[in-house]
């Protein structure tokens, strides 16, 4: 699990175009939306679910469980574990 979670982290800076941060910078429960942790914003989760589909194979099925998986890299990584087509 580790390694996927920092190979989601490094796929999250590249997509993102996050520059000057590691996967050291984002805390795996951080939350990736508002305020705290990355800030992210809804461009930034169609590049998410871009970069799910592209990677591991993964469709979301609705919005509403893009909120839940797009809650933290640590709960991505879950879902990517237990969901992977690729």
């Amino acid at each position: 699990m580790e390694d996927l979670i920092k190979e989601l982290k490094l796929s999250i800076i590249e997509a993102l175009n996050l520059e000057g941060m590691t996967p050291d910078d984002i805390d795996d429960n951080a939350p990736l939306f508002g305020d705290e942790g990355l800030g992210l914003d809804s461009i930034d989760v169609l590049e998410l679910l871009i970069l799910l589909e592209k990677n591991y194979g993964i469709r979301l099925a609705s919005p509403k469980e893009g909120q839940k998986v797009f809650q933290s890299v640590a709960v991505i990584a879950q879902y990517v574990t237990d969901n992977r087509t690729k």
